[in-house]
């Protein structure tokens, strides 16, 4: 919950020239009523843009939600789903995730699914259970062909927003297990092509390394996507991995 639209126009516009040469995608995730300006600011360079949420629904009594249909009809390309603070503060289930999921599949978006495990949950040692039943039930009822336009973000809930990050080796640990599910779930093939991203406090200090793990294909970026010069040294280093 960053920016007014005038300051997500500036942003859009500071990063646009400093992400032009990236050899990977790029994707901005704004508030509702930023992306509007996104979009302008975005027209005709190599950024998609995102929102941070849909709503199950096409339309209907739901005051306040937004629809898949309404940010097609924007020119919005992805969506978040899931993200843990949706599931920390505001309710999200898995279930609620997967028909979320759905519903932005069939209104022809990209998503962006957010798992991960609480510290109590990693101290357990469950995060791999965890991980892999917030994976499966997401998937539920996707085809493998629906699949090709997801990606999972896995973002352990301890280390959003708290400076702490998983190390290298366990963020693709976690990662590794998530591609194993999908391999399950679908195929090797289709597990191997798939995106996986890391989306806990990645930032331009720690990219490099992170994105070089194997199972490691992204970063959600949270922070650090504010500060334009910082989310190009991440581009730069996605670019390079």
């Amino acid at each position: 919950m960053n920016k007014t639209p005038a300051e997500a126009k500036e942003l859009v516009t500071a990063i646009k020239p400093l992400v032009k040469d990236a050899k990977c995608g790029v994707v901005v995730c704004t508030p509702f009523v930023d992306l509007a300006n996104a979009l302008e600011a975005a027209k005709g360079s190599n950024i998609a843009v995102g929102a941070e949420n849909c709503h199950w629904e096409n339309a209907g009594a739901y005051t306040g939600e937004v629809s898949a249909p309404m940010l097609v009809s924007m020119g919005v390309r992805y969506v978040i789903i899931g993200h843990s603070e949706r599931r920390t503060y505001f309710g999200e289930t898995d279930e609620t995730v997967n028909k979320r999921v759905i519903a932005a599949l069939n209104a022809g978006l990209n998503v962006i699914v957010c798992v991960g495990e609480s510290l109590k949950q990693r101290e357990q040692g469950i995060t791999a259970e965890h991980v892999a039943i917030q994976t499966k039930i997401a998937l539920d009822g996707v085809t493998r062909d629906e699949l090709k336009r997801i990606i999972i973000a896995y973002e352990p809930i301890w280390a959003i927003g708290t400076g702490k990050t998983a190390t290298a080796q366990q963020a693709n640990e976690v990662c590794s297990a998530i591609r194993s599910v999908v391999a399950g779930l679908y195929s090797r093939d289709a597990a191997d092509a798939f995106t996986i991203q890391y989306g806990g406090s990645m930032n331009a200090k720690n990219a490099a390394e992170l994105l070089a793990q194997p199972d490691v294909d992204g970063g959600l970026i949270g922070g650090a996507s504010l500060k334009p010069a910082d989310f190009a040294t991440i581009v730069r280093a996605a670019s390079e991995g």
